[in-house]
């Protein structure tokens, strides 16, 4: 949820490594968090995870002393119709998240992060005019050849992933459209959020709906915990990506996918189908293709 920028000196560092290695690992195992709420609404979940962010990412601004830049973007009508766009594709990509986590498709939640950083590059052809390069061409055809195998397996097109894919890759491509910080403007989403959040909690709690302090400690806990599990790994990694290079974060987004998909497997015990089995080391396949140019230019 960060605009992704080289450092000025343009070479990595130890703590930008480390900002963004720890968000990376607490999105990759940020299923089991979600499997254990699976048993409450993806709305629910969400509108918490709304609210309980509010306060982090607030004291986190007050902390840096950065909140005149909030100040200025609420001001100013156009960022807030900006914000507004951004923060409609962050909730439904976390809703799509939350959802499919809860009703057995985390493996397709896996699918859909590994074919986004290939769907940006074709966003950036297809908005933006940005000459593909020829291995980047090899890779969107190997996406394309796993999406159309998985297409036929089912009988329909991977509806999970694609939403995923689609709804992360246009948030990514707007909020880099953003004139704010990172934390300013995560902030900024979910304030532009939070009436509908708490509006929707509150008729659910007012129609015995809702699963916030109504007896069972431990879903109240893990409630109250939403706002950390959801801002921490997006401040970090903010942090992260300004001291590193564009070429270091582009391999290490491959980790979080990675563990979801461990998971997936193993922990879940989700089937592993044939098609699968060969559309998942296409993708694997286009992402080696995608990387080899930024390692050769380390």
């Amino acid at each position: 949820m960060a605009d992704v920028s080289a450092p000025a000196e343009n070479r990595d560092s130890l703590n930008g490594f480390l900002f963004a290695l720890s968000a990376y690992l607490l999105w990759g195992f940020l299923p089991l968090y979600m499997k254990a709420l699976a048993h409450i609404s993806p709305a629910e979940v969400i509108a918490h995870r709304i609210l309980w962010s509010i306060p982090v990412a607030g004291l986190l601004l007050i902390i840096l002393k950065r909140t005149d830049d909030l100040k200025k973007a609420i001001r100013n009508p156009r960022m807030l119709g900006m914000a507004a766009v951004t923060a409609t594709l962050i909730s439904v990509n976390w809703g799509i998240y939350v959802w499919a986590i809860g009703a057995g498709h985390a493996l397709d939640t896996a699918l859909g992060y590994f074919i986004n950083p290939l769907f940006s590059i074709l966003l950036g052809a297809v908005i933006l005019k940005e000459k593909l390069k020829k291995t980047q061409i090899a890779a969107l055809s190997l996406v394309v050849i796993a999406v159309v195998i998985l297409t036929v397996e089912a009988g329909r097109l991977p509806v999970v992933a694609l939403a995923l894919t689609f709804s992360w890759g246009f948030y990514a491509f707007f909020r880099k459209t953003l004139p704010i910080g990172p934390n300013q403007g995560f902030l900024l989403e979910v304030l532009l959020l939070s009436p509908i959040a708490l509006g929707y909690l509150v008729y659910l709690n007012l129609e015995g709906g809702g699963h916030f302090l109504m007896g069972n400690a431990t879903d109240t806990v893990l409630l109250a915990s939403s706002g950390l599990v959801t801002a921490v790994p997006l401040i970090l990694y903010a942090n992260g990506a300004k001291l590193l290079r564009l070429s270091t974060i582009g391999i290490m987004q491959y980790i979080a996918p990675s563990m979801i998909f461990i998971t997936a497997v193993f922990v879940f015990d989700e089937p592993f189908s044939v098609a699968k089995a060969v559309a998942f080391p296409l993708i694997w396949a286009a992402l080696v293709i995608y990387t080899l140019p930024m390692l050769r230019q380390r």
